[in-house]
């Protein structure tokens, strides 16, 4: 009986890197935006999987903004408009595809514009590449693991 405490205790520390590799294998948790055009860090978005299965990121901290610290949508459209920023959902409806997640919806707040999009694991899931695409024209900003 004396062995088992020690054992168990072994077979935690053993697992327990393993279970930290295998949340940076998934996009889920919380990821620092950073502007691809200032390079700028501006919010934390949490990316959490919706009741029909597909990924959907929220809004849960402004880091800055040119509107002050509580920025609302001004420049968005229908049920958005004049809405916090902060709380609001700005991606959404992606679905796994291989090494990806595609098939999504991205919104841009500072534009109010929404854009097709898709997101990948990059650097062994410490870094997620986020592309917001109109027709063939893409963009891709690299945001970081909190």
């Amino acid at each position: 009986m004396r062995l088992t405490k020690p054992l168990l205790t072994g077979l935690l520390l053993a697992v327990l890197p393993l279970s930290a590799f295998a949340q940076d294998a998934s996009p889920l948790g919380k990821w620092k935006t950073i502007d691809d055009e200032t390079g700028k860090a501006k919010s934390i978005v949490e990316i959490t999987r919706a009741p029909d299965g597909t990924l959907r990121g929220t809004v849960v901290e402004i880091l800055s903004s040119d509107k002050g610290p509580n920025p609302v949508c001004d420049k968005c459209k229908g049920a958005n408009k004049n809405k916090p920023v902060k709380g609001m959902t700005i991606l959404w409806g992606l679905k796994a595809d291989g090494d990806e997640w595609t098939g999504g919806t991205v919104l841009d707040p500072a534009k109010g514009k929404t854009y097709k999009s898709k997101i990948e694991l990059l650097e062994g899931g410490k870094k997620l590449g986020m592309s917001g695409c109109i027709a063939f024209f893409c963009r891709q900003q690299v945001w970081v693991r909190e």
